[in-house]
């Protein structure tokens, strides 16, 4: 506890501050909008690194949810067979629970207008991993899973709202997607977001086309919940085991194959983390900067009052009485320039919002909450202390009698050695951070002018779903879509058009097994791996990309092509 003769100092010397800052509003004001903009530029920063990364994800003990994934030479990250992950759910020990994941979009019909939604496919333990239960209605259970169960779904509280008007007995309802009629089970949590912000969960049964059911086919994602004290190391040891196993007893669709556990909130983030914190970074120089140009202000302020601190001396003050008081000065200032900055981070903050891309990762949790404003805060008292210390101890050393001698004289060799070491750093600030800027607009720059082998100016891409009853048989589903394509074709200005399930450099891994000739490798995970695209004859021509070599496609390569009905029906259950 403070004594009340150490309170009655300090309020004598904020009283004194601040009468001392308004007797000299010119210094001040530029103080004040330097430190301003130095404090207000790092709060909106950190407001992005506290949202995006340091903010825990809205789960139940978020640091134990892991994804499990397969990985061979090459392919650092693979998705998982359905029977390889109904293997790991029952012999693994290092997880309290375990779930299937698969991304398939949805055509909503009923109620209301027909609408294309983002949805995933999810086995019954889903929630039960992350920790959440639907704010109305049930979860998912056991007999969800089971092949030839009454169809499903919970939906979110966006298309709750939206779709369903709010409506509580919306529970035991129906809604129509893909032509087929599912049973609302729930409804998730206003705050639930997981991944790609979906608006329909429904089971994953082995039975779906989406997963295939062959071992040898990746198609599907795997969570799971670590149990108390087991680390990620522990687990991918234990899981690298049971896929040895497996190997042995499966070597054609499993050889070669190893596990890599990774954080949920790893998987989310991504390469976004390091781009953030270089961010900070640079805007932590720029405080820098502005705590220097600070402490220059001081310091040269200090030479003006030379003569009160000798005078102060002389009365009998000690050198640390008066460096406490001109670092309640400097605090005093540092503090109202924070204050300042707040506003200054809230209006960039939104023009900053606007600039990021929109599929920024967690970037709903950007903002000036709680977190941020005690960043600030602390970040204000220690910008007053490090810029306020130099001037202190520079005015606290001299000497009484040779500051009362020189301060008509002007500035004292001591402030004018001070200032010449913080023009260097202020110097040396400014290159570093000149130099990053430079070496990233040149980054840019060269990103900029990369050819990525296709027209980048003059496509468009858009989601479509087809009604069921024209996609019963292959035949259907292509004959709907080339009426589709020649509707597309009419719209004035198009060139041209066509289909593909997954556009370039939109973060999709579609890839799979080849090889040259008829011969079939010994095991398909160990073959070479490409990236696939399906798409129609005028795909490379929309796209723009030229042809080195051999022949477009042609109409007749959908149908002469035994494997042209199997990719089409593919096609079809991916959309």
């Amino acid at each position: 506890m403070l004594g009340s003769a150490t309170l009655d100092t300090l309020a004598r010397d904020l009283r004194y501050s601040l009468r001392t800052l308004t007797r000299n509003p010119g210094f001040t004001c530029v103080a004040l909008l330097t430190i301003a903009l130095g404090i207000g530029t790092n709060s909106a920063m950190f407001s992005v690194v506290q949202g995006i990364i340091l903010a825990p994800l809205p789960f139940s003990e978020p640091d134990r949810l892991v994804f499990l994934w397969q990985n061979r030479p090459g392919v650092p990250q693979l998705e998982a067979s359905y029977p390889n992950f109904e293997d790991w759910e029952h012999t693994s020990r290092s997880f309290d629970s375990m779930s299937a994941i698969a991304f398939h979009n949805f055509d909503l019909t009923s109620p209301g207008k027909a609408e294309h939604l983002t949805g995933i496919r999810v086995t019954s333990a889903f929630l039960a991993t992350l920790g959440v239960k639907p704010a109305i209605g049930r979860d998912f259970g056991a007999s969800d899973d089971v092949v030839n169960a009454p169809p499903v779904a919970l939906i979110s509280d966006r298309l709750w709202r939206e779709r369903f008007g709010a409506d509580q007995s919306v529970v035991g309802g129906s809604a129509v997607l893909d032509g087929k009629s599912y049973t609302v089970a729930g409804v998730l949590p206003p705050s639930f977001h997981f991944l790609a912000d979906a608006d329909v969960f429904t089971p994953l049964r082995p039975d779906m086309p989406a997963i295939y059911g062959e071992r040898s086919v990746d198609a599907i994602a795997v969570l799971a919940s670590l149990k108390p004290g087991v680390t990620m190391g522990q687990a991918g040891a234990e899981m690298n085991a049971v896929q040895l196993d497996l190997d042995r007893r499966y070597p054609d669709a499993n050889r070669g194959v190893g596990i890599v556990v990774t954080s949920l909130k790893q998987q989310i983030v991504g390469d976004v983390k390091g781009t953030v914190l270089l961010l900070f970074g640079a805007v932590s120089i720029v405080l820098l900067i502005a705590c220097a140009n600070v402490a220059s202000l001081l310091l040269a302020r200090s030479t003006v009052r030379a003569r009160e601190f000798g005078i102060r001396a002389a009365l009998g003050a000690s050198r640390g009485r008066m460096v406490r008081q001109l670092l309640t000065e400097s605090t005093v200032l540092s503090l109202a320039g924070g204050a300042l900055g707040i506003a200054v981070a809230w209006f960039g903050l939104r023009a900053l919002l606007l600039a990021l891309p929109y599929n920024l990762p967690r970037s709903g949790n950007i903002g000036l909450h709680l977190p941020v404003l005690a960043f600030s805060f602390l970040t204000s008292i220690s910008a007053g202390i490090l810029f306020g210390l130099a001037p202190a101890l520079q005015s606290a050393r001299a000497h009484v009698q040779d500051t009362l001698q020189k301060s008509s004289r002007g500035a004292t060799s001591g402030s004018i050695s001070s200032l010449r070491r913080l023009v260097m750093l202020q110097f040396a600030l400014t290159l570093v951070l000149m130099t990053g800027a430079g070496l990233l607009l040149r980054s840019i720059r060269n990103l900029w002018h990369v050819n990525p082998g296709f027209d980048t100016q003059h496509v468009i891409s858009f989601k479509v779903g087809l009604s069921p009853s024209f996609t019963h048989t292959p035949a259907g589903t292509r004959e709907t879509y080339q009426q589709l394509l020649a509707r597309i074709r009419q719209v004035p200005g198009v060139e041209a058009d066509d289909i593909t399930n997954m556009v370039p450099l939109n973060g999709g891994d579609n890839s799979g097994p080849f090889w040259i000739g008829t011969a079939q490798p010994t095991s398909l995970q160990e073959a070479p791996h490409a990236l696939y695209f399906w798409t129609g004859p005028d795909y490379l021509k929309t796209m723009g990309i030229p042809l080195l070599q051999g022949r477009f496609f042609t109409p007749a390569d959908q149908v002469a092509s035994g494997r042209s009905e199997e990719h089409t029906s593919e096609l079809q259950s991916r959309q």
